[in-house]
Formats: C-alpha cells, structure tokens, sequence
C-alpha cells in the first residue's frame, strides 16, 4: 500500500476516534471534571468538524489509492469532492457514500456560517442553545463517518 493512502486512512481514524470522544465528553459531567473542562462545556460542533475531515481523507486516501492524484492543496477541499463524484456517476462508487459526503460537507459549511454570523454573541443562552441543538446532528455525523470509513476500506480490501 502507498504510503500516503496509509498516512491518509490513519489520519481518517484518527479524526474518528477524537470525534467519538468530544462527543462522549460532551455529555459526561465526571469525565469534563477529569480533564478540568467547565460541566457547560460540550463539543458537539467540533465533532462534526471532525466527522468531516475524516470522511474528507478517507475519500483522499481512496482516491489516492486509486491514482487520481490531487493537484494542490489550494482548493483541496473542492478537488477531493470532485473527484470522488466522478467515481460515482462512472458507478464505481456508491451514490450513498456520495450523500453521506455531501451531508457532511454541508454540516461543515454550515457550523462555519454559525461562527461568522455568531462569533460577537456571547450569551450563555444563545450558547447552551446552539450547543444542544448540535447533539442530533453530531450523533449522525458519527455513524455516516463510522459507515464511511467501513465501506471506503471494505472497497479498498483493507478491514
């Protein structure tokens, strides 16, 4: 195996594992008391951030793997995406693992959206509501990660 396909699926895992433990901490007053984290505290938003960046090298390792290669790293983001629908529309990729890219991109998009209209308002309810409101979607973006990575290594051989 190329040696970027293994540094990229690593870095998917990677990304993975820290987004099931913000999600775990977040909801867990012992373990924030553990790490010194304020109870209020939670990190649903950044585990849909990282949900996002692993599903983004997983599909880079794939494609990777497959010699598509990947031309900058301005505009990679966009590139990555590109190219894994190309492997859709040609059938070689499930257009299910396409829309849980596209879900997770749009997440991604949207949690920064949030900052830039949000970054001044610094209320405790305005706070507490947004971080509340972000457990159903990172709870998704979990499992569509999770299922992500299973079927890009199932496509790769790689269990």
């Amino acid at each position: 195996m190329d040696s970027r396909v293994s540094i990229y699926l690593k870095r998917a895992n990677n990304e993975f594992v820290l987004a099931e433990m913000l999600f775990k901490i977040s909801g867990d007053d012992e373990k924030k008391l553990v790490l010194g984290v304020n109870k209020e505290e939670t990190f649903y938003s950044a585990v849909i951030s990282h949900c996002y960046y692993s599903i983004f090298y997983a599909a880079k390792a794939y494609l990777i793997s497959k010699n598509i290669a990947i031309k900058s790293k301005q505009g990679e983001h966009q590139q990555v995406y590109f190219e894994f629908k190309k492997l859709v529309k040609q059938g070689i990729i499930s257009e299910e693992m396409l829309k849980i890219y596209e879900d997770i991109k749009e997440r991604a998009e949207a949690l920064l959206e949030i900052l830039k209209k949000e970054k001044d308002k610094r209320t405790d309810f305005t706070y507490e509501t947004i971080a509340q409101a972000n457990i159903p979607p990172a709870s998704e973006s979990l499992s569509n990660s999770k299922t992500f990575n299973k079927i890009i290594k199932e496509l790769m051989s790689i269990q």
